[in-house]
């Protein structure tokens, strides 16, 4: 009898689960529990994939040439320092498929995202949770769990689902404090919603600890194309290109996501907005008895006064047709994580939200 049987820590994860789209026998959802941009993709972006189509039966650019070098351009980057892969996901993989494995550790803080720590059984290394302190990375604490084992160091920052963030000097302080064989990787899913971030470029520029990674999935409105992009030393940059497949991006996902990234206009338009509403809906909530933090990215992490009433609120906004994201998985049982969608979407969900505490009290 054969005896097949996974790698160790493969079965120590549990299945990831994306936001819901649809309310059985509710029609006309608003779905707000995957952070997606709200106003789509670029225009561009959609002409640019419409005309990719017409080759689709041509295999894509093994190397990302052309992409790597819009976003150099944009971002004021070497291209040479930046890898593609199919969300930034797939490079988090890597990552710990290079750096990672059997007895090696992988810092993760407490309310961070999930791939983090799917990472890190996937490659039979043990995951390391440490505390945050109010919902914020705490550098103190994760300094403290370093020892000769820690290989990675993964933070989100701005971080999924909190929305909070920490400063530069505190993400330097934090590097310069790792041990030797220990990288810092910063994830920078929601970089964008902050003005003038560079998100770890000018630290990765003169350390060889650090790395970041990108995605076009949020602010430029790719969730359904799947690209991704990481920044960091060449030499990391080179090792993570011997295990990604060589065409793992399609002909449109370039064509789309070059479009997107040279489309500022769109891109700050898109910002604009969510700074309004996302400063709109913070203030609305917290005048009917709804706190949040201040949030940094394309999201509000709604907390109630437990874990009860957040899901009885969560049930009552699917009966409205407002799906929002429960954050138990991220050990927030007692909050709600909502995206900040257009102004309609924002003033309907708000609106639900006081009705439910109204007929709570």
């Amino acid at each position: 009898m054969a005896q097949i049987e996974p790698q160790p820590g493969i079965l120590d994860i549990a299945l990831y689960e994306g936001g819901a789209a649809h309310v059985p026998g509710v029609a006309n959802v608003i779905k707000l529990s995957s952070n997606e941009n709200p106003f789509g993709p670029s225009p561009h972006a959609i002409e640019a994939a419409k005309n990719a189509a017409l080759q689709m039966h041509r295999y894509p650019s093994t190397d990302h040439a052309e992409l790597r070098q819009a976003i150099g351009e944009m971002h004021g980057l070497d291209p040479e320092k930046i890898i593609c892969g199919v969300g930034s996901d797939e490079i988090l993989s890597f990552l710990c498929q290079a750096y990672a494995g059997p007895g090696d550790e992988v810092i993760h803080t407490e309310h961070g995202f999930a791939l983090y720590k799917i990472g890190a059984h996937a490659v039979g290394a043990t995951p390391v949770e440490v505390p945050e302190r109010d919902r914020v990375t705490d550098v103190d604490a994760i300094l403290s769990a370093c020892n000769e084992r820690t290989r990675l160091v993964f933070i989100a920052n701005p971080n999924n689902p909190t929305g909070t963030m920490i400063g530069e000097a505190e993400v330097a302080r934090l590097a310069e404090g790792l041990p030797p064989k220990a990288m810092l990787v910063l994830d920078g899913a929601y970089a964008e919603y902050v003005e003038g971030f560079d998100a770890g470029r000018a630290l990765i520029d003169v350390r060889d600890n650090v790395f970041m990674t990108r995605t076009f999935s949020k602010l430029y409105g790719l969730g359904g194309m799947r690209v991704g992009w990481g920044y960091g030393p060449k030499a990391i940059v080179d090792v993570l290109n011997r295990i990604r497949g060589p065409f793992n991006l399609s002909n449109i996902s370039i064509a789309a996501a070059i479009a997107s990234v040279r489309d500022v206009a769109f891109v700050t338009q898109c910002r604009a907005e969510n700074t309004r509403m996302r400063a709109w809906m913070a203030e609305a909530l917290a005048e009917i008895g709804v706190a949040s933090d201040t949030s940094c990215a394309n999201f509000i992490l709604a907390r109630f006064s437990d874990a009860a009433e957040a899901e009885a609120c969560d049930a009552f906004l699917q009966s409205e047709g407002l799906i929002v994201r429960k954050t138990g998985g991220y050990k927030l049982p007692h909050a709600l994580r909502m995206t900040v969608g257009d102004e309609i979407a924002c003033r309907r969900l708000v609106a639900a939200v006081r009705t439910f505490k109204g007929r709570a009290t």
